[in-house]
């Protein structure tokens, strides 16, 4: 059961209370930037990571200024698409509104998630912004800066490379040891960095865990990650 942090009481609350109930996600980010994507990119894992726990979720983005640009990056990023929430009630059968705001941003009504500030421009590379704002806690403000660009853009490149060869082997379903501290980082006020530490230890895991293992451990991590690690799959090595 996925539990986050609500800015306003510091305390842990349950994402969907209802089973299968409708879960409004909605994103308050105005003006294109690094600060306003990774906004939405948080909206975007938690829109996931519910639908990855059988919640239904309705994804929406109000803001002021900039809203073409920023949903162009949002695609760019490989991000689900936010309908138009400007000025919108409550939908029918909600069960929980979650609201994802910039720290000092919004202050709306209900469960806030705050996301700290970003400085430096956005790189070229979609997917590269993507990990390396993944790696960090969302409360933690980012400098993208060379450094952390250039470990998110070898990540992606040996990641992608090592899913590739290991989709060469004979498939082996996820152990559900990594199944569980997979799902326990994320469900823990979505511990992203902590899921990445996991696919770590997978990547230098000994001989014991299959290679065929290790693929579906990346496909199936990728589905809240969304960072198209399979992309290179058949691709020459």
């Amino acid at each position: 059961m996925l539990r986050i942090t609500d800015a306003r009481t510091g305390e842990a609350v349950v994402a969907a209370p209802v089973r299968r109930g409708l879960t409004r996600v909605q994103a308050h980010a105005s003006g294109y930037g690094a600060g306003s994507l990774r906004i939405l990119l948080v909206a975007d894992v938690l829109v996931r990571a519910l639908e990855l726990g059988g919640t239904p979720v309705w994804a929406l983005l109000t803001g002021g200024r900039q809203q073409a640009e920023l949903r162009s990056g949002a695609t760019a990023l490989g991000m689900h698409p936010f309908e138009d929430g400007q000025d919108l009630g409550s939908g029918v059968g909600e069960a929980q509104i979650l609201h994802v705001v910039g720290e000092g941003g919004p202050e709306p009504d209900g469960v806030r998630i705050a996301v700290a500030g970003v400085e430096g421009a956005v790189p070229d590379d979609p997917a590269v912004l993507r990990l390396a704002l993944l790696s960090r806690p969302r409360t933690e403000p980012v400098r993208l800066d060379a450094a952390v660009l250039g470990e998110a853009g070898e990540t992606l490149v040996r990641w992608r490379r090592a899913v590739a060869d290991w989709a060469r082997r004979p498939s082996r379903p996820v152990p559900d040891p990594v199944r569980g501290r997979l799902r326990t980082a994320w469900e823990d006020d979505l511990d992203v960095p902590e899921v990445l530490r996991v696919l770590r230890w997978v990547e230098d895991a000994g001989p014991e865990l299959a290679p065929g293992a290790r693929f579906e451990t990346y496909a199936y991590t990728d589905r809240l990650l969304g960072l198209d690690l399979t992309r290179d799959l058949g691709a020459p090595l």
